[in-house]
């Protein structure tokens, strides 16, 4: 079934992440960003509170984005070398098309913190694979940008977080499939042995 590229369980196993500095325009239009983000937001999310959201980066906006970044930096680290400088310049202006996704938890909420973060991370999977679906491919950066509350108070406020910066386009080159975990290294059969022995 995984082999038949006419199956939906297809797309699933052929998505790849692509470099965002290799991926080039077209990137999707205005109508095909509103399926990806409708996409993204069918994401397991317990209470129905939607703690995410999605702010997209215009094209004439990745400067400001560029300058903001590379100033942070500055700030931050002031003994920063030209390289470090170099390369946080050059994260905004990766990809025709960038979204910023944000962990937008409602800590007033019965739900659990962390399984708010987790319905996060599930909307940035989900983004990934309509992006797939289209054909384009997409990048799943953090680094030192999404740590940073000067980046972050750009897009948001606390206690929201960047979870991710999503970038799309058009693989400049054929995507390189990476190792995958060999499942029996990861999967294993619970026994009940450890039932209540009160730890690990």
């Amino acid at each position: 079934m995984l082999n038949d590229p006419t199956t939906p369980l297809s797309l699933l196993a052929t998505r790849r992440s692509g470099k965002p500095r290799d991926l080039v325009a077209p990137g999707p239009d205005a109508a095909q960003m509103t399926e990806i983000l409708t996409i993204a937001a069918r994401t397991p999310d317990h209470g129905k509170i939607a703690p995410w959201r999605f702010v997209t980066v215009a094209a004439d906006q990745r400067d400001a984005l560029s300058r903001l970044i590379t100033d942070a930096y500055r700030t931050e680290r002031p003994e920063a070398k030209r390289l470090e400088i170099e390369a946080m310049a050059q994260f905004a202006h990766q990809a025709p098309t960038l979204v910023v996704v944000l962990a937008a938890p409602h800590p007033d909420s019965h739900i659990p913190l962390w399984e708010q973060e987790l319905s996060a991370g599930a909307a940035c999977m989900n983004l990934l694979h309509a992006v797939h679906a289209l054909g384009f491919a997409g990048g799943w950066l953090t680094g030192w940008p999404a740590f940073s509350d000067a980046v972050r108070d750009a897009f948001g406020a606390a206690p929201e977080r960047i979870a991710g910066f999503m970038f799309i386009g058009t693989p400049a080159k054929p995507l390189d499939e990476r190792p995958r975990p060999d499942l029996a290294r990861i999967v294993s059969r619970w026994d009940g042995s450890r039932a209540g022995t009160g730890g690990v």
